[in-house]
């Protein structure tokens, strides 16, 4: 693989993002801290103007935090489009579309249709196996999992998830990308949920079904792992975050793959039904004012 140009920070040059939600919004935004000139994609012009906003109010709060930010100069940057056609010429072109196989692998399908045979094709995944995902790309050594976490601004961390056909010098590369955003790489071999939302995901289900039999309130099951295992914040909070929604994919795609201890509770999927999602709905084991939101 030809190596990609650079930013002086040690990012590629040109960055693509398909899906302009949250996590979209916020891997496009810490690239644009580090120099890189990004192309959102988005399904068509109400999304790509959500996004355009999401990513402008970020961009501002950066600015507000640091007076070597320039609000103007990272915008000049970015590129709101609705045709996968833009990321023709782009390096690194990355999928952070909902947690869901059959979509990830149509919006896969879409970029590579569109990607330059040079560039580098990474999924945002948390839990779909790399490998699963790679039978059908036209170039699977040049395919990756670039696991960021939500908030992206906030997280230190980026797993990224090496298949069995991707190309060491794709995996390489990666880690130069992680470390020029300012945040910690880890290298996982393709398994089911990897390392963090295997972990995670089996924490937080637990949690969820300590509060489902009563054992103890959602804060008090929170505070024992904050105050007696010094986790930064408890599973259910952590849940909120992350979307109730979102865990209960990574969940059933874990049950599938790994069995019945990673079956989602009752309480979780009834959640969901009622579109209590945690904090992106406003409400979920936690209410959210709308300044958390």
């Amino acid at each position: 693989m030809s190596a990609p140009t650079s930013t002086a920070s040690g990012a590629p040059a040109t960055v693509g993002v398909l899906g302009g939600g949250r996590m979209g919004a916020g891997i496009a935004h810490a690239f644009l801290l580090s120099g890189s000139h990004v192309t959102v994609v988005e399904r068509d012009a109400d999304s790509a103007d959500a996004a355009a906003r999401r990513i402008g109010d970020s961009i501002r709060r950066s600015a507000e935090r640091d007076p070597d930010v320039s609000a103007d100069e990272l915008a000049s940057r970015l590129r709101l489009d609705t045709d996968p056609a833009a990321f023709a010429g782009i390096e690194l072109v990355i999928e952070a579309v909902p947690e869901d196989r059959a979509l990830k692998e149509e919006a896969l399908a879409r970029v590579e249709s569109a990607v330059d045979d040079g560039a580098v094709l990474a999924t945002n995944t948390s839990s779909i196996s790399i490998d699963a995902l790679a039978t059908h790309r036209r170039a699977p050594g040049r395919f990756i999992g670039l696991h960021f976490f939500n908030p992206v601004p906030s997280s230190a961390l980026v797993e990224i998830v090496q298949g069995t056909a991707t190309d060491p010098s794709v995996v390489d590369a990666a880690r130069g990308w992680v470390d020029a955003l300012g945040k910690t790489p880890i290298v996982v071999s393709d398994s089911p949920g990897f390392a963090s939302s295997r972990l995670g995901v089996m924490l937080g289900l637990e949690a969820i079904r300590m509060l489902e039999d009563g054992v103890a309130t959602a804060a008090d099951i929170d505070m024992a792992m904050t105050l007696g295992y010094r986790h930064p914040m408890g599973p259910l909070r952590t849940t909120d975050i992350v979307g109730l929604d979102v865990r209960l994919g990574i969940a059933e795609e874990l049950a599938a793959e790994l069995g019945e201890r990673f079956e989602p509770p009752a309480l979780l999927r009834r959640m969901v039904a009622d579109g209590l999602l945690g904090r992106k709905s406003g409400e979920g084991f936690y209410v959210w004012n709308e300044e958390e939101r």
